[in-house]
């Protein structure tokens, strides 16, 4: 896409840079600064990444605890989650040498019963902290402990001055570390009064993710004094029409609510997410990024495209009578949209989303030969050699019965055949090229170029897209001076909607829902650990067939740490001497380098391997008709859509496939309800909604490489609702004011530089 002008994004970037106001130089303040931190206290606060003040602001709680109801001990219910104030009326510490660490033990008396305290490997400042004698407010699970007594383990707790509690006996002498005291007739300790709470304690508290060996407290109070000294100087603007037909607070406002909730606030609103506040900073965040991909939309669409008229189709109808069989009504529906973008005067930017087997090169090779039929050239560019190799293979046939002259590039061709397919590629004389990043490099020129086609297109950075855009050249006679190619997208795994609005907010998205007919689906099972032997009975059995099979395992090598977990290498030389040695054995995984990957993969495509053993990266785009069996050792590390993806790297022939998955964590109930999933769902886009809402959009495929990464606080699978409120609002204030030129949108434009400029690259191809 183009760049917002120069001019303006450079005034706009200066005056964020130059501007001496605290605000943002204060925000980017190191935490080591902010008082009571320090260097040691930042070092470990850099563990969780939080560096600077802005980073602790947007630090939010993950739970509040409602503290409002402080009850009685001898009310206290097992299994709850509780809150108490009484006198510390007992306290011991004592080594336990089988843990090599301190246990401390305690008991909270009110005028109603004791319940005791445990903190097992207590650390020093602990032990150093609490003093029998002390009134504290407790929070915790309650359990039943030794003889029946309840105690809580681990419990939080704040020691209250004399003033935050009404009590005769606060001022009684404290006991001693370890001293019992006396029990009064009514068989409680004494000094065990009752404890009238002060109004100004603690009622809803914030609970923050930490670092070992910071309290809750300290996060608590850092977290109030960068909201007390920072937040009011937070980059803030929304327009007013949207805070009030959303009901949204200002960012300052909503910070303060949510490190340091009022009394009255809803604990439950809080904890859902789903609080004013929340709200508040959700939409804010997406709504300055719609804003940057609207923008990038905006500036896509006003460059010169190449105008493709459709009368030109002498190629097209001829394809009709050499396909073997006919376009799915979601194929031809998806070129109806690619040939009305290459009939307009600009540039198409659009992404083909289809799942394993919906058809998405026939429809990218039905594009390039309406490129071709009206003279220029189409480029298409793979992620790994193999399936650059794949893609030539399989087009070739239809090129040649069509008069089309195809070409390959790739960095291991003899160099010899690279400088021939280069020049055919220079000259115009190749009308197909297809090859891998080899056709980004320097001196490579596709003069005529008027489609590009990008297969896999998330292994891709942003860079790399604009590379492939820029072939046209600059001085060849016949080539494309002022207008900017097409570019068609396919990506072959399937994104939730809410997630595709986010990553590919600025393209348009065609969406392949059908499959092509006679497709069967891949039969998937679960096994324990235990059928392993089934598993391998099942795979000798389509081996014997004369079939192939996947064998997947998520470690290349052995891991310390992960001892119980089995690795590829490791079973593959197992493997070679056991029940498949005679079928041939190969391994690949993500250390071999491109051309030992391929070489294997070549190996297994020729059929001379029977079993491939590899980790995921053979997820993707590998097309092995004869592969008929995919087994996934530890099916339960693997999200569902990963396991989707190497699900359909068999069952690709005439043969039906099999898909089994070898779950060696029986315990942990959400990978069986995951691996559920996968028995009964074969939908890749209702699966990808289950692994959205699973994990978050964090881990899917291509959000950290598209430069997004995690949101603050946006959860794309609980917040669509406000997604798509904050694209409607983003979009709507564009069409207004598309070059953001109001004095409104100054402000906008300002925070929207700071936020998106360099993660959206702003102004580049999407």
């Amino acid at each position: 896409m183009d760049r917002l002008p120069p001019r303006n994004q450079r005034s706009f970037t200066n005056r964020i840079a130059n501007s001496e106001p605290s605000t943002n130089a204060g925000l980017q303040t190191s935490l080591r600064y902010l008082q009571g931190i320090g260097p040691k206290r930042a070092e470990q606060l850099a563990g969780i990444g939080l560096l600077t003040v802005e980073d602790l602001l947007y630090h939010l709680p993950f739970r509040y605890e409602d503290r409002r109801r402080i009850k009685k001990i001898a009310a206290a219910i097992v299994g709850q989650e509780e809150s108490f104030v009484g006198r510390l009326v007992a306290l011991q510490k004592r080594f336990n040498p089988r843990r090599r660490a301190q246990m401390l033990t305690g008991r909270l008396a009110d005028d109603s019963g004791v319940i005791g305290l445990v903190w097992y490997r207590a650390p020093g400042f602990l032990a150093n902290r609490l003093t029998a004698g002390q009134i504290l407010l407790v929070h915790g699970k309650v359990e039943s402990g030794a003889s029946n007594e309840r105690r809580i383990t681990h419990p939080e707790f704040e020691v209250l001055e004399v003033e935050d509690a009404v009590d005769p006996s606060a001022r009684a002498p404290a006991l001693a570390a370890g001293s019992r005291s006396r029990i009064s007739p009514a068989g409680l300790p004494e000094g065990a009064m009752d404890l009238r709470v002060g109004l100004h304690l603690p009622k809803i508290v914030p609970v923050y993710l930490r670092p070992a060996g910071v309290s809750l407290t300290l996060m608590r109070k850092w977290a109030t004094q960068a909201v007390a000294d920072y937040a009011a100087h937070l980059p803030n603007f929304l327009p007013r029409s949207t805070k009030e037909r959303l009901q949204l607070l200002d960012l300052p406002s909503a910070l303060r609510d949510l490190h340091g909730p009022a009394p009255e606030a809803e604990v439950a609103a809080l904890n859902d997410f789903s609080s004013p506040a929340h709200r508040t900073i959700i939409f804010d965040e997406l709504f300055y990024l719609q804003l940057g991909l609207g923008l990038r939309k905006k500036n896509n669409r006003a460059r010169a495209g190449v105008a493709l008229p459709r009368q030109r189709t002498e190629r097209l109808a001829r394809m009709n009578h050499l396909l073997p069989f006919r376009l799915t009504g979601a194929q031809k529906r998806v070129l109806d949209e690619i040939f009305a973008d290459m009939e307009s005067a600009t540039v198409m930017q659009r992404l083909i989303q289809g799942d394993v087997g919906a058809g998405k090169t026939m429809v990218a090779w039905y594009a390039s030969l309406r490129v071709i039929d009206n003279g220029y050239q189409a480029v298409w560019m793979a992620p790994t050699e193999l399936l650059a190799e794949q893609h030539f293979r399989s087009l070739k046939p239809y090129a040649d019965g069509l008069n089309v002259r195809a070409a390959l590039v790739t960095g291991s061709l003899p160099a010899k055949e690279r400088k021939a397919s280069l020049e055919l590629a220079a000259s115009g004389a190749a009308q197909l090229v297809l090859g891998t990043h080899a056709l980004i490099q320097e001196g490579v020129e596709i003069p005529r170029m008027a489609l590009g086609v990008i297969d896999e297109q998330h292994r891709f950075g942003v860079v790399q897209r604009l590379a492939l855009q820029r072939l046209t050249g600059k001085t060849s006679a016949g080539s494309l001076e002022t207008s900017a190619p097409h570019m068609l997208l396919m990506s072959a795994t399937p994104i939730p909607r809410s997630l595709a609005l986010v990553l590919y907010g600025d393209l348009d998205v065609s969406i392949l829902d059908e499959l092509p007919p006679g497709r069967t689906p891949i039969s998937t099972k679960v096994y324990g650990d235990k059928a392993r032997r089934e598993v391998y009975a099942l795979v000798l059995e389509q081996l014997r067939r004369g079939h192939q099979a996947f064998i997947v395992y998520p470690l290349v090598e052995a891991s310390e740490q992960l001892q119980l977990v089995r690795d590829a290498t490791q079973m593959a030389e197992k493997m070679r001497t056991g029940a498949f040695k005679e079928f041939g054995v190969g391994l690949v995984h993500g250390r071999m380098s491109p051309a030992e990957r391929d070489d294997v993969m070549r190996a297994f495509r020729d059929g001379k391997l029977g079993v491939l053993v590899s980790t995921t990266v053979i997820e993707v785009g590998i097309d092995i008709p004869n592969a008929t069996v995919m087994v996934i050792e530890h099916a339960e590390r693997f999200g569902l859509s990963q396991l989707h993806q190497l699900r359909g790297r068999v069952g690709r022939g005439s043969a039906a496939g099999h898909c089994l998955l070898i779950n060696r964590a029986p315990g942990n109930p959400l990978a069986a309800q995951r691996l559920r999933v996968m028995e009964k769902q074969h939908d890749g886009f209702k699966i990808a909604e289950a692994d959205l809402a699973q994990r978050g959009p964090g881990e899917f495929l291509g959000t950290r490489q598209s430069g997004l990464g995690d949101f603050r606080l946006a959860n794309l699978a609980r917040d669509t609702r406000l997604l798509l409120e904050a694209r409607r609002e983003a979009q709507a204030w564009l069409q207004n004011d598309p070059n953001l030129e109001s004095a409104e949108s100054a402000r906008m434009k300002e925070i929207l530089l700071q936020r998106w400029a360099q993660r959206l690259q702003l102004g580049t191809v999407g």
